[in-house]
C-alpha cells in the first residue's frame, strides 16, 4: 500500500507512537534522576558521592551523544531507539535486583549508571531526528510536531517525578527502579511495533571506526559553519551544567534538609514539568505567529537565576510550587523554538550526525556541574552553592541579548 492510500489515522500513527515512546522513556529517565540520588543520599549521606554517581552517568551520556548520530546512521531510527531502551532497562533493573539480593557496592552502582548513561543518547537522537519525516508523513505542520514532541517529554517530566516521589516514600528508592525498567521496555515495544524502519539503518552496510570518526568530524564541521547552531550548543552546555547541578545534587539535598520529604521533591519537579507542558502547548498554538528570538530570550532569562533565588528564599512548599509553576510555564517555549530552528537549518541527511554532536556538546558540562555541586555543598554549604549556580546561569542566559548571531533564529539562513 502506498503512502497516498493510507488513511489519515494510519499516516499519523507512527508519529503518535514516537511521541508516546519518547514520553514513556523520558518518564523512566526522570524517575531515575530522583531515585538514584535519593538512594545514594540515604545509604551514604554524602553530597560528594551523590555528585560522583550523577557525574559518571552524565560522562557516559556525553560519550554516547558523540556516537549517537553515527549509531542512528548505522542502525536506523527504529533500531537505535529499541536497542537504547533495552540496554537502559537491563541496567536499571540490575540495581534493585543486586541491592535486594546480594547487596550493591558503590562501584557496582557507578558501573550500572555508566551503562545507563551510555544507553540514553542514541535513542533520544534517533527519536528527535525522526520527527520531521514522520510529521510530513502525517501531514502535521513542523511547529506543531515539534511542540507535540516536547509536550510529550514535558508531560513525562511532570508525571515521572511525582510518581517517583510518592513511590520512594511508600516503597523506597531502590524499588522504584523496577518501574523505571518497565517504562524503557514499553518504549522499546512501541517503537518496534509502530515506527517504520528507515532506509539508512535497513540497508547501510556495517561501518568501521573510521566511518564513525568521519561522521563526527562532519558534525563538528557543521557547527563551525553554522554560527547560530554553534552558539546554541555552547549556551546549552553552560545552562545544562547548572541544571544538572540543581536536579542531581541541589534539589535532592534541599528536599532532604529543608523540606524533609521525597514527596515534596517530586511535587516541585512535577509541577514545574506540568507547567512547562502547558507552556509548550501554548507555544504550539501561538508559536507560528510569534517571533522566536524575543520569546526564547525572555523565557530563558526567567528560567535560570529566578529559580535559584526562589529556592534560596525558602518561602514554604506552597509558595515554592506556585513560583515553579510560573517559571515552568515560561520554560515551555524554549525547546520547541530550538527544535524548529534546528529542523529548518540542518539538512535532512546530516541531522542524525549533527544532532549527536550537538547533544554531546550540550551535555559536556553536566558531569562537571554535578561533581562541583557535590563538593561545593559539602565544603561551602547549600546556600552558597545555589548563589554560585544562579549567578553563572544568569551570565549564560544574557548571551542572546548581547550577541547578534541569535537574531538569526527568525530566519532559516
Amino acid at each position: 500500500m502506498s503512502v497516498q492510500e493510507l488513511t489519515p489515522v494510519r499516516r499519523r500513527l507512527p508519529l503518535v507512537a514516537l511521541f508516546a515512546a519518547n514520553g514513556i522513556s523520558v518518564c523512566g529517565t526522570m524517575m531515575t534522576f530522583l531515585a538514584i540520588p535519593w538512594f545514594v543520599l540515604e545509604t551514604t549521606g554524602s553530597s560528594a558521592q551523590t555528585g560522583l554517581v550523577a557525574a559518571v552517568e552524565l560522562i557516559a551520556v556525553v560519550a554516547s551523544s558523540a556516537l549517537g548520530g553515527p549509531m542512528v546512521a548505522r542502525f536506523g531510527v527504529r533500531g537505535a531507539s529499541v536497542l537504547s531502551d533495552l540496554l537502559a532497562a537491563l541496567a536499571v533493573l540490575a540495581i534493585p535486583v543486586l541491592h535486594l539480593t546480594v547487596g550493591l557496592a558503590l562501584w557496582q552502582l557507578v558501573l550500572l549508571v555508566a551503562v545507563l548513561g551510555l544507553s540514553r543518547a542514541p535513542g533520544e537522537t534517533a527519536r528527535a531526528s525522526a520527527v520531521p519525516d514522520l510529521a510530513a508523513l502525517g501531514g502535521t505542520p513542523l511547529e506543531r510536531a515539534a511542540s507535540a514532541a516536547d509536550g510529550a517529554s514535558r508531560a513525562a517530566k511532570m508525571v515521572g517525578p511525582l510518581l517517583a516521589g510518592v513511590l520512594i516514600a511508600v516503597t523506597g528508592a531502590a524499588e522504584v527502579l523496577f518501574v523505571d525498567a518497565a517504562t524503557f521496555l514499553a518504549s522499546a515495544l512501541l517503537v518496534g511495533l509502530f515506527v517504520p524502519g528507515d532506509r539508512t539503518g535497513d540497508t547501510q552496510p556495517s561501518r568501521g571506526m573510521r566511518a564513525y570518526l568521519a561522521d563526527l568530524r562532519a558534525g563538528i564541521g557543521y557547527l563551525r559553519r553554522d554560527r547560530l547552531i554553534g552558539a546554541i550548543t555552547l549556551m546549552l552546555m553552560a545552562t545544562n551544567m547548572m541544571d544538572a547541578a540543581v536536579y542531581s545534587v541541589l534539589l535532592p539535598r534541599y528536599a532532604k534538609d529543608v523540606l524533609g520529604s521525597s514527596v515534596a521533591l517530586g511535587v516541585i519537579t512535577g509541577v514545574f514539568g506540568g507547567a512547562a507542558l502547558l507552556g509548550t502547548l501554548l507555544y504550539g498554538w501561538l508559536g507560528p505567529r510569534l517571533p522566536r528570538w524575543p520569546v526564547y530570550t525572555v523565557a530563558f532569562l526567567a528560567v535560570g537565576a529566578p529559580k535559584q533565588l526562589l529556592l534560596l528564599a525558602e518561602p514554604g512548599l506552597f509558595a515554592l510550587v506556585a513560583g515553579m509553576a510560573v517559571i515552568g510555564l515560561l520554560c515551555g517555549a524554549i525547546n520547541p523554538i530550538l527544535s524548529v530552528v534546528e529542523y529548518e537549518r540542518i539538512p535532512e541527511d546530516q541531522r542524525p550526525v549533527v544532532f549527536g554532536v550537538t547533544a554531546a556538546g550540550c551535555a559536556a558540562g553536566m558531569p562537571v556541574g554535578t561533581v562541583l555541586a557535590g563538593l561545593s555543598v559539602d565544603h561551602l554549604g547549600l546556600a552558597v552553592t545555589m548563589w554560585l549556580a544562579g549567578g553563572l546561569y544568569l551570565v549564560a542566559t544574557l548571551c542572546p541579548l548581547v550577541f547578534r548571531v541569535w537574531r538569526r533564529m527568525d530566519r532559516i539562513k
